[in-house]
């Protein structure tokens, strides 16, 4: 008998419905989850817009409840953390450390819209006795899913706060990410972080986990800005929508660095006109980061990179899965990273619109569902 699970599904012209999909018992390679809580993002936002129906949703942590006979690394009762980018660890990309842009599977490098091109079976999830595609073939905005073995990352801590693990699989592990792993932060270092929701809010205190000097963090809200020096910014910047490029932002950047601008700065707004803002903030030899991954074509004067300086657009924080999960619980556990005080509030699936209003108003650092 297939198990039949509350979702949410995308149709796909802006609109999603809160419905019943059928999943199948998983096949050899595969593991059905029984959902405890999955984050939301823009992202899901966005794949109501993908132009097909789709179950929604692609952080989540959750319970194993059944696996199909070639898994051995994962039981029944096992707590997991579901990651969205699943490397294959056999292409050039995995081969070379680079697991999130893997070659085979992911759903940015290679199919994009949160799906692969290779989608195995598709069939093991069916609505209205059609096959659906899961978000980024994990569609955690559901009670159930059907996943293969590197989706998930196992996490063996009693009482684990499932609402707290649901959200380390794409915004915090971008910031955070885009900090450790990717710009490689050295300690005594400056920062400068544009943007100050939830993604710029993990690359503040993964700036100060790092043990960064000074964390300049810059908005437009006064209430965002509050925040961020409870996550770790040792100076704040109420910027002007009207500042073109922030560049009267970035003199004070510079007032605030010697007169020379900050060893690092990370865009975290995905405002395509911000994309060159960082170089502006960031010394001779520093390095800018853009980290909310803008995809349009925009202008730079090339001057703003002079002298020496660095620009990278990394993805997903460079995210190894299974290295860096089970250090960002650690981190959690020892009080560094703050989670709880990430998730501004919490919603049933059924108040999924609720949870969407609030996140476009600005009303959340991170809005998270949880099933009962």
């Amino acid at each position: 008998m297939p198990i039949l699970s509350k979702s949410a599904i995308a149709l796909g012209n802006g609109e999603f419905r809160i419905d019943t999909i059928a999943l199948a018992k998983p096949q050899n390679d595969e593991i059905l989850v029984q959902l405890k809580a999955a984050g939301l993002c823009h992202t899901d936002y966005d794949s109501l817009s993908w132009g097909k129906p789709i179950v929604m949703g692609h952080e989540g942590a959750g319970i194993v409840v059944e696996t199909g006979r070639d898994i051995v690394n994962f039981k029944s009762g096992d707590q997991v953390i579901l990651n969205w980018a699943t490397p294959c660890m056999r292409c050039f990309q995995c081969q070379e450390g680079n697991q999130h842009i893997c070659e085979n599977n992911s759903p940015v490098v290679a199919g994009g819209n949160g799906h692969t091109p290779g989608h195995a079976h598709l069939e093991g999830t069916q609505w209205n006795g059609q096959p659906i595609e899961r978000s980024f073939n994990i569609g955690t905005l559901s009670e159930y899913t059907l996943v293969k073995e590197s989706a998930l990352v196992k996490v063996a801590e009693e009482n684990l706060n499932f609402s707290a693990a649901a959200i380390v699989s794409c915004g915090v592990m971008t910031g955070y990410g885009s900090v450790v792993n990717s710009a490689q932060l050295t300690a005594g270092s400056s920062a400068v972080v544009l943007g100050c929701g939830g993604v710029g809010l993990n690359v503040i205190q993964a700036c100060r986990i790092s043990g960064a000097s000074k964390i300049i963090a810059i908005d437009i809200n006064e209430t965002k800005l509050k925040l961020a020096k409870q996550f770790g910014a040792t100076h704040t910047i109420l910027a002007d929508r009207k500042d073109k490029g922030l560049a009267e932002a970035a003199k004070k950047v510079h007032n605030l660095c010697y007169g020379r601008g900050a060893d690092y700065a990370f865009e975290c707004t995905a405002i395509p006109s911000l994309g060159a803002a960082p170089l502006a903030m960031v010394r001779n030899a520093g390095t800018a980061v853009q980290v909310s991954g803008i995809e349009e074509e925009i202008t730079i004067d090339m001057r703003l990179f002079e002298w020496d300086k660095l620009y990278i657009n990394p993805l997903y924080g460079k995210c190894r899965p299974q290295v860096d999960f089970p250090k960002l619980m650690q981190l959690y556990k020892k009080g560094d990273l703050l989670l709880d005080e990430m998730i501004t509030k919490t919603y049933p699936l059924e108040d999924l619109q609720e949870a969407f209003d609030d996140m476009l108003a600005g009303k959340n650092a991170k809005g998270v569902i949880v099933f009962d």
